[in-house]
């Protein structure tokens, strides 16, 4: 009998191999190995995080999304986990399933900016704008000094004929990020110009 043939000492040794694998950078023997703890141990739910982070470095979003969703189901309120699956939809067009996941993700964790953010995102792709305004000002109130959540903030609300606002907002911009605001400001006249129709 071999030390592999012992669930508990393969797990470790996996484990091991796997670090390694990592800090060198082999991610394909690392999935390999990812693989095998998972043979072992369906339900591990780092494995899974751990599968779906180095298949989405590796290209392979479908396959990330796959070991996503499966954690998402064993961890049901994993707020990261879903923030994550939001990700990856959005990296693949699928806005519909970004919303969901994204809007899970701030209902589990009211305080992730991030996830707030990616909700706003989907929802502008969906169309759904005032929605998306909504969202944004949450991700605003949560990084007020980051230029990302603003900046879509005052597209949406150009987008929805607020120009009073959307000049508020970018006069909170230029407080902080001036040459962010300025670039918002022109592409924001040059949307006003351009023909609707």
């Amino acid at each position: 009998m071999t030390a592999l043939d012992n669930p508990r000492l393969a797990m470790g040794w996996l484990r091991a191999a796997l670090w390694l694998q990592l800090v060198f950078g082999r991610r394909v023997a690392a999935i390999r190995t990812l693989n095998r703890l998972l043979a072992l141990d369906p339900s591990n739910a780092r494995a899974l995080a751990s599968r779906a982070f180095v298949a989405a470095e590796l290209g392979d979003r479908l396959a990330a999304i796959q070991d996503l969703q499966r954690l998402t189901t064993i961890r049901p309120e994993d707020a990261t986990a879903w923030f994550n699956l939001g990700y990856l939809h959005q990296t693949t067009d699928n806005e519909s399933g970004a919303e969901q996941a994204m809007r899970r993700a701030t209902q589990l964790d009211p305080k992730m900016d991030g996830a707030w953010y990616g909700l706003g995102l989907a929802l502008l792709k969906l169309r759904r704008v005032d929605e998306a305004i909504a969202a944004f000002e949450h991700n605003t109130v949560l990084q007020p000094m980051s230029p990302y959540g603003w900046t879509q903030l005052a597209r949406a609300l150009a987008q929805q004929q607020r120009p009073k606002e959307a000049a508020k907002v970018l006069a909170h911009l230029r407080g902080f990020e001036p040459r962010v605001a300025e670039a918002l400001a022109s592409e924001l006249r040059l949307a006003a110009t351009e023909p609707t129709g």
